[in-house]
């Protein structure tokens, strides 16, 4: 699927600009080797490699990126992630798109709270003043669920995801 696609997709469910929701899901590493949990712990007690996507509604995953060692939460693996260097350094896949008569050349991804203030990342409005800003945040949080949603069908159809993964050797992983 091409970007033009994806920003059709988009602006037919009423965000011009979309490229598609992201996030990050946590995949539990049961037997690693013991040198390397420090690498992969991260706000729990339990090993995990982490899993970043990026995926449009009909559960496409057009990004993925599994975090390296060290890579404990989202931001971290944000850091490290091919994608979003592109977008540190001022570069971003080619759209072209207007709301409310302003022109813009860069996409943008549906993101929860815990991404940084960047222009790339729409997060819902946390507390709407207005109905104006409660419809935008119904319809932000549900578009945004697709990527959760994808997470759900590779938990039901790959064990590896769901359950704890038992290789012993992160590449094999």
């Amino acid at each position: 699927m091409g970007t033009e696609k994806l920003l059709a997709i988009g602006e037919a469910r009423g965000f011009p600009g979309m490229l598609g929701s992201i996030d990050c899901m946590h995949c539990q590493w049961k037997n690693r080797p013991n040198g390397l949990r420090g690498m992969y712990q991260g706000h729990t007690r339990e090993t995990t490699i982490i899993l970043e996507a990026v995926a449009s509604h009909d559960l496409w995953i057009w990004h993925a990126f599994f975090g390296m060692p060290g890579s404990h939460n989202d931001i971290n693996v944000l850091q490290r992630s091919l994608v979003f260097r592109r977008l540190c350094n001022g570069e971003s896949l080619p759209c072209n798109y207007t709301i409310n008569g302003r022109d813009y050349n860069m996409g943008y991804y549906l993101a929860n709270g815990i991404y940084p203030q960047w222009a790339a990342f729409v997060k819902t409005i946390s507390e709407p003043h207005s109905n104006k800003q409660s419809l935008f945040a119904t319809m932000q949080e549900a578009a945004r669920k697709d990527v959760e949603r994808a997470f759900g069908v590779l938990q039901a159809r790959w064990g590896i995801v769901r359950s704890a993964a038992t290789m012993w050797e992160s590449e094999t992983l």
